[in-house]
């Protein structure tokens, strides 16, 4: 009746037009509400819905080292908001979030009006913090115009009915805990932790205002991508504070005026402190995890919010990087420089085939069936590519090949301290760099030891009753049943007279002796010695294990060291202490592992840490008390492998024991020259140098000032001998200096 009456058929067309708008709008928004779009969650989902939170990773000092996580996200509790945060969250994102009730429609008409009419397409979405909370939840799948308007109207919904469940300090909670911020963050406290390296509840306005002001474009005003225009938007919310009476104009004029400051921490797989460490306690994790699922509990390091609590001590590790950084970079240097442009990574082209040919790239080429020619071809193709070293990383027009032949001259390192009464670990060092050497060389990596080994023969030497002043020749033997095998000391210094105190040969590393030690003692024996010292690896039953031959993990050899100040007792270095649940409810408590029965009398103990102490005092790490200066209580045995292949050196101090592995990751390249790769030079100073650091600082006494048990009367009288005794005259006459003596070696004594 009422449309019959209008006269003009433009008004009539446009009444119609509305009205079956309206109709048509209100038939939808009803379609999409019974679901005829998609399932809508019920309110009884959205009360039970449950983050995916980040696992967190602590040092023994209770530092943050790291996360495991799909979503880097850290859930807090509304109280740990500061007021200006929420304050912030408001005034640029909801002005009228306290009045509504999920949907703000005077908001979303001016944004359609202006949209439609005006063709403004800056006036944003009008979107509510609740509508956006509920995109958090059930994030957008399809981006046509169709599901564009489908998603729309189901946040309208379901933005109503969290308002239902939720008070409005629950749901700035959840907002804030489920938001966006980039760089893979998810979460106020995350993005907290990540660019101001602090908790949500210490950040100061202008900080707050920064990470709200991302939520418009996380990557647009990113503060450390855009800085310029992050600070640009900061300054536009501190704006809006002032406007809706958060802040005083004067506040604000004062806040707009701070230049922008980030300090931005990584919590990604590669960067940040100890990843080597964080990567071992990972996979001790997941297979933590595979056992408790095995039980019924479905537990995930990546989105079950766990709290890992470990025994690293984040102060120690952040100065054994510093002084690993600072000795490889100079030694690195030293070995270049040392090899010239005869470096084999440059002119041996037999062994950088062999390089090539172990790689991945060159195995897939070749699996898709390209010849050898072709993949060589191929993989000598320049491209754009960024190789690191010591001064960073340089993008250049390079090849895979020559990557390889780049990557390939580089020394690494593992170290490990540990304490030596319970095997926890307090630094862990497993490479120069995981970002571009994965292998870790203190869990994965077995090396030839050297004369690291021998403090374990001199120890079954002692078991069996051979007194430490007993003598033994340092001349050299060619044996006869070991294919004229000829073991010789380094340096050129003339023994062919001389015979040494066990003491005095452990503490100069003498070859000579430390193979007639082995015979004396037996090979069985100091093979049964070695695994009741610790010891899994198998060993070679041959003489050279006298020498260091067989191949042992790092932190095996840590465990076994720390026998010589443990009581006797081997130790097995350990990693996590607790695993508790978001709750800090413990759900796994790790106990040290420690071996039952003593490896070795107190006598002996005693004796060997005497003669270890020789060697830092006297022998060969005595660079440790002339170069570096260091008076603690230090005992300690360096070790050099054939061909100068791995250096090593093992300190003992009565409450750290700490071990240095240092070579080319390819075994085929050792170092030019003794002088250079003796464990002395070559591993020797990243202990000094991270000790010297550690004297500096009061909280290591307990450490650094601690000083050895004083040894028994008994002890100091058995080491109460010369340390050397030269052949006489008669033995000297009949002797030719220049003839080695051929003898057959007895393999039992």
């Amino acid at each position: 009746m009422f449309l019959k009456r209008i006269k003009s058929p433009y008004l009539k067309f446009g009444l119609l037009a509305i009205v079956a708008g309206i109709l048509g709008s209100g038939l939808f928004v009803a379609s999409v509400y019974f679901e005829a779009w998609g399932d809508l969650p019920s309110k009884e989902e959205l009360s039970d819905f449950e983050y995916q939170r980040a696992s967190e990773v602590y040092s023994s000092d209770s530092v943050l080292i790291g996360k495991y996580y799909l979503f880097d996200r850290q859930p807090i509790t509304f109280e740990n908001f500061p007021k200006h945060l929420v304050d912030a969250l408001v005034a640029i994102e909801d002005e009228r979030f306290y009045e509504h009730g999920g949907v703000d429609y005077p908001s979303l008409m001016r944004v359609a009006l202006k949209t439609i009419l005006m063709q403004d397409e800056s006036s944003g979405g009008g979107s509510t913090v609740t509508q956006q909370l509920a995109k958090n939840l059930y994030p957008r799948k399809e981006r046509n115009q169709t599901n564009i308007a489908v998603d729309k109207v189901k946040e309208m919904i379901i933005a109503s009915r969290l308002e239902g469940i939720f008070s409005k300090e629950q749901i700035l909670t959840h907002y804030l805990n489920t938001v966006s911020f980039g760089d893979n963050t998810f979460g106020i406290e995350s993005a907290s932790l990540r660019f101001f390296n602090k908790p949500t509840h210490e950040l100061n306005i202008e900080e707050a205002a920064v990470l709200i002001g991302m939520l418009k474009a996380t990557y647009g005003y990113n503060p450390r991508i855009f800085p310029e225009k992050s600070k640009a938007r900061r300054d536009l919310v501190l704006q809006s504070m002032s406007k809706n009476n958060f802040l005083l104009e004067r506040e604000k004029d004062s806040l707009t005026a701070v230049p922008l400051q980030l300090n931005y921490r990584k919590f990604n797989y590669s960067d940040g402190i100890a990843p080597y460490f964080r990567e071992e306690v990972r996979k001790q994790l997941l297979k933590w995890n595979a056992s408790e699922k095995e039980k019924g509990n479905p537990y995930n390091i990546y989105t079950s919010g766990l709290k890992i609590y470990t025994t690293l001590n984040h102060k120690m590790q952040v100065l054994a990087e510093e002084a690993m950084k600072k000795h490889m970079r100079s030694l690195q240097g030293s070995f270049e420089k040392s090899y010239g442009k005869t470096a084999p990574w440059l002119a041996d082209k037999k062994l950088i085939k062999k390089a090539v040919s172990g790689t991945t790239s060159y195995k897939k080429l070749l699996a898709e069936g390209l010849s050898a020619d072709a993949v060589w071809d191929s993989l000598k193709t320049k491209r754009d590519m960024t190789l690191h070293d010591w001064n960073g990383g340089k993008t250049i027009k390079t090849s895979p090949i020559d990557s390889i032949q780049h990557y390939m001259k580089f020394l690494n390192t593992g170290s490990l301290a540990i304490d030596p009464k319970t095997g926890a670990v307090q630094t862990w060092i497993g490479g120069i760099d995981f970002r571009n050497f994965k292998y870790d060389h203190v869990a994965q990596s077995k090396r030839q030891v050297g004369s690291t080994f021998k403090p374990v023969v001199y120890t079954a030497a002692l078991e069996i009753g051979i007194p430490p002043c007993a003598y033994f020749s340092a001349r050299e033997v060619a044996y006869q049943n070991l294919k004229g095998w000829s073991p010789s000391n380094s340096g050129d210094k003339d023994e062919a007279y001389l015979n040494y105190s066990m003491e005095e040969a452990l503490s100069k590393s003498v070859n000579t002796v430390a193979v007639k030690v082995l015979e004396a003692t037996g090979i069985d024996n100091v093979i049964t010695q070695a695994k009741k010292m610790g010891i899994f690896s198998e060993l070679p039953q041959q003489p050279s294990l006298a020498l260091g031959t067989g191949e042992i993990y790092l932190n095996e050899l840590a465990g076994m060291y720390a026998s010589y100040v443990n009581d006797g007792r081997a130790v097995l270095p350990y990693l996590i202490e607790t695993i508790t649940d978001r709750n800090d409810s413990v759900l796994k408590k790790f106990e040290p592992k420690r071996a039952r029965d003593r490896a070795f009398s107190k006598e002996t103990r005693q004796l060997i840490v005497e003669m270890m102490k020789s060697t830092i005092n006297t022998g060969t790490a005595s660079r440790i008390r002339k170069t570096y200066k260091l008076t603690n209580a230090i005992a300690g045995k360096t070790g050099t492998t054939q061909n100068n292949k791995d250096a090593w050196f093992v300190a003992l101090t009565p409450n750290l024991v700490h071990v240095t592995w240092v070579g080319l990751d390819n075994h085929e390249i050792g170092f030019k020259s003794t002088r250079l790769g003796q464990g002395a030079n070559a591993a020797l100073p990243l202990f000094a140098l991270w000790y010297q650091q550690l004297n500096k600082d009061r909280s290591f006494d307990h450490i650094t000032k601690a000083q050895f048990e004083r040894p028994s009367v008994f002890v100091r009288d058995q080491l109460n001998c010369e340390p050397v005794k030269k052949d006489g005259f008669l033995k000297r006459l009949f002797t030719n200096p220049n003839k080695k003596k051929r003898k057959k070696f007895k393999k039992s004594p």
